[in-house]
């Protein structure tokens, strides 16, 4: 299979090279594109989080900052949204691997400091610091291609020569730069970054050619849900996107991809679990028909 044998290890986990990982978003947002601020009260997320372990995922991805354009929300408020949750959560669900979306060097120390497990670096080693903090903490990093973009902006006529060449070169270079600060090397991830940098034919291709990332050998994680070139393509709402976002789901799952950041986590477990029985890597749940 492409992408090595390297296993993932994330806090107390460790996942094997062929286990397909579900990571949940929750975000601590007022004003988040999916769900308009439905888990922005702690109560609300929590039980978010309850709902995703059960439904079968192994990462929580908490996030205090819209990822696109809207109110300013310093560190200080980024911090207020998140490190009491992560605190929280810690408690309460001590397996599970708990993330945070953030590209703030302070807000990973105070996350860091309460229990978090894996800092995903969504704009792409914007802050140099934050790197150094991952290694301080020995926790998990995200290496994320956005093209160069700035923290929360959309992308204005980008171009690539070879937008595929570009994820791999960007991510390839976070991850070296990740190692040098002292991370641990499997406790590292890249993301192509669906979106960030990107206009829909740059993510329909950077899908169609995940392979090429697969293949640099460090676990691929891709964040798929309900994004603007899902609703591109199929001309639809973010509400309506959740059979092209899990269509796109099993295309990666089968190039080799890894951990798949999700909205909707019971849909996704069963994709990738169907797609890990027709690769032959999980047995049936059951197998009666023609049997009997």
């Amino acid at each position: 299979m492409r992408g090595g044998s390297v296993d993932l290890r994330l806090g107390a986990r460790t996942f094997g090279s062929e286990e397909l990982v579900v990571m949940a978003i929750v975000n601590r947002t007022p004003d988040s594109f999916f769900d308009s601020g439905a888990t922005f009260a702690e109560p609300a997320a929590l039980r978010a989080v309850d709902d995703a372990v059960a439904a079968g995922a192994q990462i929580i991805d908490i996030g205090g900052v819209k990822a696109g354009p809207g109110d300013e929300v310093d560190a200080a408020e980024e911090i207020a949204r998140t490190v009491s949750f992560v605190r929280r959560v810690r408690e309460l669900f001590p397996d599970v691997v708990i993330s945070v979306d953030t590209w703030r060097h302070e807000v990973a120390r105070a996350v860091c400091g309460v229990g978090a497990d894996l800092i995903n670096d969504a704009w792409g080693g914007h802050d140099p610091s934050l790197i150094e903090v991952v290694a301080e903490f020995d926790v998990g990093y995200v290496c994320t291609h956005t093209g160069g973009q700035h923290p929360r902006s959309r992308p204005h006529r980008v171009q690539y020569d070879d937008v595929m060449a570009d994820i791999v070169a960007s991510t390839q270079a976070l991850a070296d730069a990740a190692v040098a600060a002292g991370v641990a090397p499997d406790r590292l991830l890249v993301d192509p970054a669906h979106d960030f940098g990107k206009n829909t034919r740059h993510s329909l291709e950077a899908t169609r050619r995940l392979g090429e990332l697969v293949d640099t050998g460090w676990p691929v994680l891709v964040s798929l849900s309900h994004k603007d070139f899902v609703g591109e393509t199929l001309d639809l709402p973010v509400a309506d996107r959740a059979a092209g976002t899990l269509a796109t789901t099993a295309v990666c799952a089968w190039l080799g991809a890894r951990v798949f950041r999700a909205h909707d986590v019971a849909a996704t477990r069963q994709v990738l679990e169907m797609v890990s029985s027709i690769r032959g890597t999980r047995p049936p749940a059951v197998s009666r028909r023609g049997l009997a």
